[in-house]
């Protein structure tokens, strides 16, 4: 399939063809679904952590005598009723991230993909380079182009100039191709893809 090539000037600078086996999935929310809940696991510090019974100061000696007092039969004062006590069933530091086969996650790359193209909300640009490396530039540029909220994806490297420019705009995301994931996809607006990183995309996830 083609797609048409536009540059920072909103001009046009040809077309490119796009490979129906990267660019053409289908639609597949669970796979989609599953790739984000991978990632946003991997993410999670797990450091959220409370005191069990065993981690609360306090004697081991029984309060009181079990009969006569008419209170309740305690046995403790760490217990979780009373006041200063453990916590029951509370997180403990543990790592939240859980394997996802490779084949799953280059599923879910090339149906993000797919989506953004099939939404009209795909672009692919000549070069992502701006001189100077000024914002107010880059700005005026994606103005032009109707991108307010947008993610960029170059080659194997990301010019400086255009890293720079864009570090200061909202919304504004730039990704080298290895950087290139599910979330960070769907959590933009519109997706652009430099020629270089359609190239590469093509050679990883054929």
């Amino acid at each position: 399939m083609k797609v048409s090539v536009t540059t920072l000037e909103n001009g046009t600078a040809g077309e490119i063809d796009l490979d129906d086996a990267v660019f053409g999935a289908p639609l597949r929310k669970d796979i989609l679904a599953r790739v984000v809940n991978w990632q946003l696991a991997k993410r999670r510090a797990g450091t959220h952590k409370v005191k069990t019974r065993g981690e609360i100061s306090g004697s081991t000696r029984k309060l009181y005598r079990q009969k006569g007092t008419g209170n309740a039969r305690v046995g403790s004062a760490r217990t979780t009723q009373r006041r200063g006590g453990a916590t029951v069933f509370g997180p403990v530091v543990r790592d939240h991230g859980h394997a996802l086969n490779k084949k799953v996650r280059v599923l879910g790359l090339r149906t993000a993909l797919s989506a953004k193209l099939a939404e009209g909300k795909f672009h692919v640009l000549d070069n992502a380079q701006v001189e100077g490396g000024k914002s107010g530039a880059l700005a005026k540029s994606l103005k032009e182009l109707g991108w307010s909220s947008v993610l960029v994806i170059d080659g194997n490297t990301v010019n400086e100039g255009f890293a720079r420019a864009a570090r200061n705009l909202p919304m504004v995301d730039v990704l080298p191709e290895q950087g290139a994931n599910v979330y960070d996809i769907l959590r933009r607006d519109t997706l652009v893809l430099t020629r270089d990183a359609v190239t590469a995309l093509e050679a990883r996830l054929k």
